[in-house]
């Protein structure tokens, strides 16, 4: 099987790709020019980390959301408004240049198709899920588990009604470009999907078959996670998204502690510095005992949650 064969499928996995890493793709015009709706009541939480030169804000986002989901607070545009540099989990995920030759060389396994993987019952389950984006399970055969369970849990999402272009970051960027604001990310595309694919192929699978079951229950649970963000309940968004992947310690390193820890380390590096920038990532890295802001604290440096 050819990688120009399964080009649409390829497409949606990038998708997907794209919304787990956070960047997301940029939002159309429209939503440049149209001010996000309102926050009904606290809105998203904003942390700060001060030094006598520098002032680094704290955003914790969602990747995807529904057009009338309504987030935007006086606060959250103030301190936008004050940087001159956005910094995002990623930048870059968009580009399908980039991200084309990273999935053909870490994310499909042509030797070992998942349907050799996977049970029949699996693969059914699969294809039901992949015709949702106007894929199939055929189509997916190629990809290492990791990337598929990636596009099976986007798809999930998308289904319940959550879009890309309605996400924090493709917004925040998009505003950014207009305001002539530097725009980085604290890892790259590579480094993001190398971790995902270094995992071992049983856990893969685990995580594959996990979204797969998980397909069609995304909607209560995802608007309780998105309830609680807009909301400003950390102690929630704990609950909701972080307790529960405590059960699985390997993922719950690799895609929490590990890259926290990382951060806080970028964000001392940034306090040497000067100036005052935003930093936009996902809400589920700003909530519990192992936070970004809890591993700052540990090291001495001061985070301030903003009323």
């Amino acid at each position: 099987m050819t990688l120009h064969k399964h080009l649409k499928t390829i497409r949606a996995a990038l998708l997907g790709l794209a919304l787990f890493l956070g960047a997301g793709y940029p939002a159309a015009a429209q939503d440049i020019a149209s001010p996000v709706p309102p926050a009904e009541g606290q809105g998203p939480a904003l942390w700060v980390v001060r030094d006598a030169d520098s002032t680094l804000y704290l955003f914790g986002t969602i990747h995807m959301l529904r057009p009338t989901t309504g987030w935007g607070t006086e606060r959250v545009d103030r301190a936008f408004a004050s940087a001159s540099h956005l910094i995002l989990e990623i930048d870059g995920s968009e580009n399908q240049a980039i991200l084309l030759p990273l999935i053909r060389e870490h994310g499909l396994s042509p030797d070992r198709p998942l349907s050799s993987l996977l049970t029949q019952e699996e693969l059914e389950s699969l294809d039901a899920v992949a015709r949702t984006i106007g894929a199939s399970a055929a189509g997916m055969d190629p990809m290492r588990p990791w990337l598929a369970g990636v596009t099976v849990q986007s798809a999930s999402i998308i289904n319940a009604g959550y879009a890309a272009e309605s996400g924090v970051e493709p917004i925040l960027k998009a505003r950014a470009a207009t305001a002539g604001m530097t725009v980085s990310g604290f890892e790259t595309p590579d480094e993001q999907i190398r971790m995902l694919a270094g995992f071992p192929e049983e856990g893969q699978l685990i995580y594959l078959r996990a979204a797969l079951d998980y397909f069609g229950k995304a909607q209560a649970e995802v608007d309780q996670l998105v309830e609680a963000w807009v909301s400003g309940d950390i102690e929630a968004i704990r609950t909701l998204g972080i307790d529960p992947m405590r059960d699985t310690p390997l993922l719950y390193d690799a895609l929490l502690v590990r890259r926290n820890t990382n951060w806080a380390d970028q964000i001392e590096a940034l306090l040497e510095g000067s100036g005052t920038i935003f930093i936009a990532v996902g809400a589920l890295h700003l909530a519990g005992d192992d936070s970004v802001q809890e591993i700052l604290r540990a090291r001495g440096v001061e985070v301030e949650r903003l009323p």
